[in-house]
């Protein structure tokens, strides 16, 4: 093998690694409490789409299976999704903000009797594309759609960058503020402190003249 060869194969390597390191999906696994809500956040940039499915299971087996609520809120708390007496389901959505994400779930009634839980396959970024769809539609396969698939990973990943990189600037611009405001507190706390010595000095002062002691 080449070393042009070799160097060729590392490339694809590293972006295979990347696409799974930038494709977000995961399965998670809710038990549910009788009485009060369980959730899931996840902080999410703007601009991607997130797609998930979720399904009840009756650890007891009941038949029916109990019903949830289901409820998606954003960061500033608009509600994405919404659904009651659902044993199954599906949300998706195109995030319009970027911030923490929250999804919960709650048992319709409480005396259902039984434990619940909650089976979440939760997709976001190129994770949550259907490329059979792309790829039908723009007539590509094998070679061309996995390039279509890097290309998107690559995307995904500058995006990444560029969110992280104003996250990072808000950070410290919160930062500095914070400082700014604890440097002022600190100088006026000891701009008091010396104008109530200087009183206090002033005011002994003049008692101990008026007492002619000094």
């Amino acid at each position: 093998m080449s070393k042009k060869t070799r160097v060729v194969l590392l490339q694809v390597i590293l972006l295979l690694m990347l696409i799974i390191l930038v494709q977000n999906g995961d399965c998670i696994w809710l038990n549910l409490p009788k009485s009060g809500r369980k959730c899931v956040t996840e902080e999410i940039h703007n601009n991607v789409v997130v797609l998930a499915d979720y399904v009840v299971i009756s650890d007891v087996h009941i038949h029916p299976t109990p019903s949830i609520t289901t409820k998606v809120t954003s960061p500033y708390g608009s509600i994405l999704h919404q659904k009651e007496n659902a044993t199954h389901g599906q949300f998706a959505f195109t995030t319009s903000e970027g911030g923490q994400y929250l999804v919960c779930f709650w048992a319709d009634d409480p005396n259902q009797g039984g434990a619940l839980s909650v089976n979440i396959d939760w997709r976001t970024g190129i994770a949550a594309k259907d490329w059979e769809s792309v790829a039908r539609k723009e007539k590509i396969e094998g070679v061309e759609l996995e390039l279509r698939k890097l290309e998107a990973a690559v995307e995904a990943i500058h995006d990444n960058l560029l969110y992280l990189k104003s996250r990072e600037a808000e950070i410290r611009e919160v930062s500095d503020t914070t400082n700014y405001r604890v440097a002022l507190y600190s100088i006026l706390s000891l701009g008091i402190c010396i104008a109530a010595s200087v009183a206090q000095l002033w005011y002994l002062t003049r008692f101990f003249q008026k007492k002619k002691l000094i």
